[in-house]
């Protein structure tokens, strides 16, 4: 065994950014849209629906995402307390998010040219579908209501820089260019300008840093000569209006209509993105160090003397591990080399660690 001290320019930090899709069918894009009855007919069934690439009695099938409705004043759901009006499930999502996002419980989301909505529609992805955070420029959602369809996207490749909304990083939800979709580019159509809506701004936004979707209620409501989708969300006070399966079943009929050969009919396509900070630690071997080594078959145990004397000046050992300490001599890390190299006199050897956290 022998040691060597690293100097600063042996170490060098590196960064670099991988890419996944979200979703468990390992696919960037998801077509299959499924309910528990269990959990919609439940207490959590109010607030919101679960969605699954399967059918959930199957083997197989994983949350994906989940579906919910809010709305400022509480419509489209049932109050808490007949004594107590506009108090409700939808009240209780829309303050949930507004406090997420914006400052308070009482604020209202801006979508764009001064454009505000008081009923959302939230897409929150499965935690365990992504590492770090979401993929900026790789949302598709394919949105069907009878013969109405829009496919939208978020506009991170049309802008430099993000939206903030308190510290949270956003992206407006636009309309995407239906004749070549999969880049994410917002409709070049002049009666939407930037893939906007005409009277009710963005479609939404896009935190990519909390996995979380806010669509604007108002604009999926539009007709379509409008660009909205005539979803027909329910805003009648102290009634259960059922909106959350009104956005599931957008889905569910977009993937009546998709192509499983072809991507550009794809629902819903999202991916996620990670950073990945390696250190990369070289090691240089000189041609007169690490020539020996205190192995039982090189070295005699009792005596100290080397097992065969041709070895005092012609050393042959192979190197296979290299560990990492610290300077109270502490093993940190221990790496493994692909092979034994050969050591000698007359070899040198440069070895490189890398050391992803």
């Amino acid at each position: 065994m022998g040691f060597k001290r690293l100097e600063a320019q042996d170490i060098i930090r590196s960064s670099s950014t991988v890419t996944s899709t979200v979703w468990s069918t390992n696919l960037p894009y998801l077509n299959g849209f499924f309910r528990s009855n269990t959990q919609t007919e439940g207490n959590s069934g109010s607030y919101y629906h679960n969605v699954f690439q399967t059918e959930p009695n199957s083997g197989n099938a994983d949350i994906q995402f989940s579906i919910a409705y809010g709305d400022k004043n509480g419509r489209g759901s049932a109050d808490f307390d007949p004594n107590v009006s506009g108090v409700s499930p939808s009240k209780s999502i829309y303050g949930q998010y507004s406090s997420l996002f914006l400052d308070g419980q009482d604020s209202e989301f801006s979508f764009g040219d001064n454009k505000t909505s008081k009923h959302i529609y939230v897409i929150s992805l499965e935690r365990a579908r992504y590492k770090e955070k979401l993929l900026p420029g790789s949302l598709i959602l394919n949105l069907t209501k009878g013969t109405n369809n829009i496919i939208l996207t978020d506009n991170s490749r049309d802008v430099e820089t993000p939206l903030f909304f308190g510290s949270q990083r956003g992206y407006y939800i636009v309309q995407a260019n239906q004749n070549a979709p999969i880049p994410g580019k917002a409709s070049p159509f002049p009666q939407f300008p930037s893939g906007y809506t005409r009277n009710a701004g963005a479609y939404g936004i896009f935190f990519p840093d909390t996995s979380t979707i806010i669509l604007n209620g108002t604009a999926l409501d539009l007709p379509p000569n409008d660009g909205g989708l005539d979803l027909d969300t329910s805003l009648i006070p102290n009634s259960d209006g059922d909106n959350i399966s009104k956005l599931f079943d957008a889905f569910k009929e977009s993937s009546n209509n998709v192509v499983e050969e072809d991507e550009t009919t794809s629902v819903f396509r999202l991916n996620s993105e990670e950073t990945l900070t390696s250190n990369f630690v070289y090691i240089r071997v000189r041609n007169s160090e690490f020539n020996y080594t205190e192995n039982p078959t090189f070295v005699k145990r009792e005596s100290g003397e080397l097992v065969y004397d041709y070895f005092i000046n012609n050393p042959q050992v192979y190197p296979t591990t290299i560990g990492l300490y610290n300077d109270s001599n502490e093993l940190l890390a221990v790496a493994k080399l692909s092979r034994p190299i050969q050591k000698d006199f007359t070899k040198e050897a440069l070895l490189r660690i890398k050391l992803d956290y």
